[in-house]
């Protein structure tokens, strides 16, 4: 059976003179539209904050995905909370993750966890049960256009068995690197969320770009 791969792609990649039209271009396929949210003290750089979240909500009825790669999220999540359907917070980047999660399910947003491409998943587990999803970054943080990383395929089938083990139901995001070379392998591995930047962004025909993805069936 053809498993239910969701799309979002990320507007980091996009041309911001022309963003509403950029979306335009990639809603028909997208589940999501994906925000990378940069502080420049977690990651070494930064790009846009609540005020460019919300036009783009204004411009799209296409849910939100908030990936927020910030110092100090307890300062922002409830903000991001009521333009965005999942909200996901670094592991890294809190001494209170459970408060985080609790937080914006207190919203009735879905709570992902996100966590570098170093970060071992069994550092999570303790909060597994309480998670909507796990966004594994398949590059280091801070930049789009990076090469995927291999080794990322191994956390996303260690979380896809945990959940089978466990009976849960927790999604499997990605993040990093992905286009046609890597899609396929993330896939099989389990990966059930696709983000997508330069792939869908600059390709000559992004929607081609993203029913690849969508179309794909693994062996």
């Amino acid at each position: 059976m053809k498993r239910n791969v969701k799309l979002s792609p990320s507007v980091l990649s996009a041309d911001f003179t022309k963003l509403g039209e950029e979306i335009k271009k990639v809603e028909p396929l997208s589940d999501y539209i994906h925000l990378d949210v940069m502080d420049g003290h977690f990651v070494p750089n930064i790009t846009y904050g609540l005020i460019i979240g919300e036009a783009i909500k204004r411009v799209t009825n296409v849910p939100i995905d908030t990936h927020l790669m910030i110092e100090n999220p307890e300062m922002f999540v409830d903000d991001f909370c009521e333009i965005s359907d999942i909200v996901s917070v670094h592991y890294e980047s809190t001494r209170h993750l459970n408060r985080m999660i609790n937080r914006i399910k207190d919203h009735d947003k879905k709570a992902f966890v996100a966590i570098n491409p170093h970060t071992i998943v069994e550092l999570i587990k303790d909060v597994i049960m309480d998670i909507d999803g796990v966004l594994v970054m398949s590059v280091n943080p801070g930049f789009g256009g990076q090469k995927f990383i291999p080794n990322t395929l191994n956390k996303i089938r260690s979380l896809d068995e945990m959940r089978k083990e466990l009976g849960l139901t927790f999604e499997i995001e990605i993040d990093g690197g992905i286009n046609e070379e890597t899609f396929k392998s993330v896939i099989k591995a389990g990966a059930d969320i696709i983000v997508t930047g330069n792939y869908a962004f600059s390709a000559e025909d992004p929607l081609e770009a993203l029913r690849k993805i969508k179309e794909f069936v693994p062996d």
